[in-house]
């Protein structure tokens, strides 16, 4: 078992810097040493005496932390360990008011920008599709506020899920703010997220009707039509799911920041049985992902797909 089970392991294997820097290494380049600016995989290097790495192929030096999240942070690694920690292991999630004052982090805005940095990094870029039989659909994220109807509230948002299904309960789950329910956006979505041969269970809705084209096994449900069924059940449970999780732990999300959050939750979602190793997961990720400054994260336009 490469992970703390608990706080004082943690605190035990990551006393000092060191400590974290020797862990990021076997994360990032246990499998080899990666070159990240000639791009050579499996270099030989040199270890420099300020603790970074010459490749020999270029002679370019970089440290483990450079290029990844942890670049250019101010505060120490063992800080950075320790909110991870306590990320993955607050079941339902944690506000940046309550890592701000577990930690003793200095202000609300570096909480604030840790967490969405964190967020950022809890999506694989080489995670695997969705198999087997999968449910999809669509439901609208955001309040009924007075004045406005439907869909046009500029806080609402459209959001497309797929559930894996798994014996009678659910397996992996995909979450991810789209454009609209138009048949172009919602084919696109299945392609992005469910291997080609996935039996598809959906609604009678005509924005899915291209999937049997494309190498799905389409299985379209009408409500109409089965009047006494409950159709769509994993994915609705999950949409019901995601919502008291945004209502409860975050109190609701901005419209422009919502990604981040079904990231987090998808995240969460799929390793709800290893949340100790998920702390191994999510800093091997933050080593895969280049950074962000608070200014570039305000910035940055929401994703739609």
């Amino acid at each position: 078992m490469d992970y703390p089970r608990n706080w004082h392991e943690l605190l035990a294997w990551f006393p000092d810097e060191a400590a974290c820097l020797r862990y990021l290494e076997r994360l990032r380049w246990g499998a080899g040493f990666s070159c990240r600016f000639c791009g050579t995989i499996g270099a030989r290097w040199w270890r420099m005496g300020d603790g970074l790495r010459r490749c020999a192929v270029c002679r370019a030096e970089t440290s483990v932390t450079a290029g990844t999240i942890f670049a250019g942070t101010r505060l120490p690694l063992v800080t950075w360990f320790a909110a991870v920690w306590y990320v993955v292991n607050q079941k339902q999630g944690v506000s940046a008011l309550g890592l701000q004052r577990v930690l003793g982090i200095g202000s609300y805005q570096t909480a604030w920008a840790w967490l969405h940095k964190l967020r950022r990094a809890m999506v694989r870029p080489d995670r695997g599709l969705l198999a087997g039989v999968v449910e999809v659909d669509e439901t609208i994220i955001g309040g009924v506020r007075a004045g406005w109807r439907g869909r046009g509230h500029p806080e609402k948002a459209l959001v497309a899920i797929a559930v894996e299904q798994r014996d009678r309960g659910l397996g992996r789950v995909r979450m991810q703010r789209i454009a609209n329910a138009s048949k172009e956006t919602l084919t696109d979505f299945v392609l992005d997220h469910l291997e080609p041969g996935a039996e598809v269970h959906t609604d009678g809705w005509a924005g899915y009707v291209d999937l049997a084209g494309r190498g799905y096994q389409h299985r379209p449900r009408s409500q109409r039509a089965n009047p006494d069924e409950q159709l769509l059940p994993r994915v609705h449970r999950a949409i019901s799911n995601l919502k008291s999780w945004l209502r409860g732990t975050h109190r609701g999300v901005s419209s422009s920041h919502l990604q981040v959050y079904l990231d987090e939750y998808v995240f969460r979602f799929n390793r709800r049985g290893t949340p100790m190793a998920a702390f191994q997961t999510l800093l091997g990720l933050g080593t895969q992902h280049e950074p962000t400054t608070y200014h570039q994260i305000l910035a940055r336009p929401e994703r739609t797909g």
